[in-house]
């Protein structure tokens, strides 16, 4: 019996219940005597509610309750607010941002809870809202995340260097759109609660709700089998998922509440704005000798939020000093949170624009800079890598950009009038594999059933645990079924941080041992088995049978599940994380991006003509899948580098392009033809030899694309996103 091997761009295992509309969205859930939730949201900046009135809301027809911080009940903060859990919703009168939610109004349909909530008049006492990163009142909150870090004397290496490159760079808001607004259905059964959410975690929204109801984790569970996109926007517990399951509990009723567009742009995170100081030092044949990277990104007024932008400097380059400093700054903006790439996507920009900033200065080809500055070891730590194909990344890009083809004066290229610039960069991705659980069940059938609480958000995970799953149990693939996207399943970790494959690929790779070693057990003393006496090493699977590697013979799992009578035999496995403390370090995802763009020298309109990526992703499980994720996050890049930008009026707070007809996300149009290469091999680090790859798209596409544009116009633009009138 033949199974797809690990690496076919198979289609997806779901792709036909996604297309045919059976695939159960958050949205899609409806329960018998079904309410709907409307969110009511604050006009003002800053400042406190001084009164409420709600008698006209509650008079309207269909309207059964109005829940504000007058009457909700006590919620509780959880322990360990780390990132995933805002603050409490409707705790108290303060308001801390334009768009913060003041009341709830549930009733019968939802276009009656919309009416009620028109109806609830709020009055304030202002205050004058702090929104801008460099607003001198704003507090600064110093290594935020305690990981300020470097190595040597920077400040003694940057005044002797010959050569010193100093620039600030800045990067704008980004807002998660998600094709799928966020929406939560909560019901509760006495104590127990259930909600259908938009999250790419049910494990830790679990424990999120949990704590905020001080409730046994037991009595909560999460699903999300489907997720209509999400970008890390579903990698916290927002506060609208906290007040459906509030409001459900307070009409006793199931409550549906589905964010508007509008209120996407407040309610469920974005990536924080940046300042960046970059300073390099070199020698004169391009040896850096000195990296100072300071970043300050803005962060909400009463919240946490974790977003590591200067690390990329630490571990990027060799260099004998270097210095890598956060900073975040408290305005009145609402909770940020992860989007793809968090971090690393701002952190990459400055540092690769720099290093192009330096080659100019040395006059040496930037792919050259790099090459000769390649870190063969963590230049922090001194460990080694536990794989490291960034070279042939950059062999590999060159080669199928043909950047041998670029000439380096700035504006000495042109494709008729059309100014035309080649600009690169290199990019790593942070390793993250935290712990996770996965069970498989084999039946007297011969089917499979493979689950994780984990959840698939568009990122292949479904089809890509059933090729791996299919592969270590030698079955076909139409014989293994995956479930996940529910809490009630062996705790997974949330879908982010490219880290699921690996994290989930090895607790299905622990189970399907331990489910080996099961069968084994059932007919170790079975003297009519041909796996008579046989232990784990002494076996292999194949076509759907355990054999004995020495050719003695060997069994189905049917046959073994039918002569003893059972119906199945089920095995679970988990994999923690692994130590960083080792001579070998555990390293995520590598590659360089080649971009070529397109100016008109009178209208500064930029278009990106060309974008090659070359990328060291470890073992490939799926080409189709992986290639997917590479093209999605490098479409992303380029809304990043040209169009995407959250704008905030700075008297009000209040969002002033709040609507997908303002904020400019990349389109067909803006896209050309994105050819992606997979280089290098497998890494150590887990079993299946896999890397993340899903947020890599985004660092380095920003700053191959500004570098393109410094080489076509000869101006450079250090901000994001690059606009018409930089280059007029």
């Amino acid at each position: 019996m033949a199974h797809p091997g690990i690496g076919e761009g198979i289609d997806r295992v779901d792709a036909r219940v996604k297309v045919s509309g059976r695939a159960a969205y958050p949205t899609d859930h409806d329960r018998p005597d079904l309410a709907h939730a409307v969110l009511v949201q604050s006009t003002v900046g800053a400042g406190r509610i001084t009164a409420v009135d709600a008698s006209s809301a509650k008079a309207a027809p269909g309207v059964l309750a109005v829940i504000t911080h007058e009457n909700a009940p006590e919620l509780h903060e959880a322990r360990d607010r780390k990132a995933t859990l805002p603050p409490p919703p409707l705790q108290s009168d303060r308001i801390v941002h334009h768009g913060q939610t003041v009341a709830v109004v549930v009733a019968e349909t939802f276009e009656q809870a919309t009416e009620g909530a028109l109806l609830v008049r709020v009055e304030y006492a202002p205050a004058t809202p702090v929104v801008h990163i460099d607003d001198p009142r704003a507090e600064h909150v110093h290594d935020p995340f305690g990981s300020d870090d470097g190595t040597g004397d920077v400040e003694k290496a940057l005044a002797a260097a010959p050569v010193r490159v100093e620039q600030t760079y800045r990067t704008a808001v980004n807002t998660n759109h998600p094709m799928g607004p966020f929406a939560t259905v909560a019901s509760w059964d006495g104590d127990e609660l259930t909600v259908h959410d938009c999250t790419q975690g049910p494990s830790r929204t679990r424990a999120d709700l949990a704590a905020t109801f001080n409730a046994p984790q037991d009595t909560v569970r999460v699903l999300a089998p489907y997720l209509g996109g999400g970008f890390g926007a579903g990698l916290r517990t927002w506060s609208h998922t906290v007040l459906a399951a509030v409001a459900a509990r307070h009409v006793g009723r199931p409550v549906k509440l589905v964010l508007t567009r509008k209120q996407m742009f407040t309610s469920v995170g974005h990536r924080p704005d940046t300042t960046q100081r970059l300073r390099i030092g070199a020698t004169r044949d391009g040896r850096i000798t000195a990296i100072d990277h300071e970043a300050r990104q803005t962060l909400s007024m009463c919240d946490v939020n974790t977003e590591m932008v200067s690390r990329v400097s630490l571990s990027g380059y060799a260099s004998p000093n270097l210095s890598a400093r956060d900073v975040q700054v408290r305005v009145n903006v609402p909770s940020p949170g992860s989007m793809r790439a968090p971090g690393d996507g701002q952190g990459n920009f400055a540092l690769e624009c720099a290093l192009d900033e330096l080659a100019h200065e040395l006059g040496m080809d930037p792919l050259e800079l790099r090459l000769r500055n390649y870190a063969e070891e963590h230049p922090v730590t001194g460990q080694q890598w536990s794989s490291n194909d960034l070279r042939e990344c950059y062999r590999v890009g060159a080669e199928e950009f043909g950047w041998s083809r670029r000439t380096p004066e700035p504006r000495s290229m042109r494709r008729g009038r059309t100014l035309v610039g080649y600009g690169m960069a290199g990019t790593s991705f942070f390793f993250y594999q935290p712990p996770c659980s996965a069970r498989i069940t084999v039946g007297r059938d011969g089917h499979a059933v493979v689950g994780s609480a984990g959840m698939d958000l568009g990122t292949g995970t479904y089809t890509v645990m059933t090729q791996l799953a299919a592969e270590l149990l030698a079955l076909p693939l139409q014989r293994v079924h995956m479930v996940m996207g529910d809490s009630s399943l062996p705790q997974a970790p949330s879908a982010g941080g490219s880290g699921l494959t690996g994290s989930m690929g090895s607790a299905v790779h622990a189970a399907s041992r331990n489910l080996i070693r099961s069968f084994l057990d059932l007919v170790r003393d079975d003297p009519a088995s041909p796996l008579h006496g046989a232990g784990e090493d002494d076996v292999r699977v194949q076509d759907g049978r355990i054999v004995r590697k020495d050719g003695g013979g060997g069994e189905s799992y049917e046959a073994i599940l039918t002569r003893y009578r059972r119906e199945e035999l089920t095995a679970e496995g988990s994999a923690g994380a692994p130590a960083e403390d080792r001579p070998v370090v555990p390293t995520g995802p590598y590659a360089a991006k080649f971009a070529e763009v397109h100016v008109d020298p009178d209208l500064g309109v930029v278009r990106v003509a060309r974008l090659v990526t070359a990328a060291h992703c470890g073992r490939i499980l799926n080409e189709k899948t992986a290639r997917s994720q590479l093209i999605g996050g490098t479409v992303g890049g380029i809304g990043m580098a040209l169009l995407e930008e959250t704008i905030t009026e700075p008297r009000t707070g209040r969002i002033a392009n709040g609507t997908l007809g303002d904020y400019l996300v990349a389109v067909n149009a803006d896209i050309p033809e994105l050819d992606v290469h997979f280089v290098g091999g497998p890494d150590p680090t887990n079993p299946n030899g896999t890397k993340g790859c899903g947020e890599l798209g985004i660092p380095g596409t920003p700053a191959a694309i500004a570098n393109a544009v410094f080489h076509a116009t000869g101006t450079r633009v250090r901000h994001l996103p690059i606009t018409i009138e930089d280059l007029l």
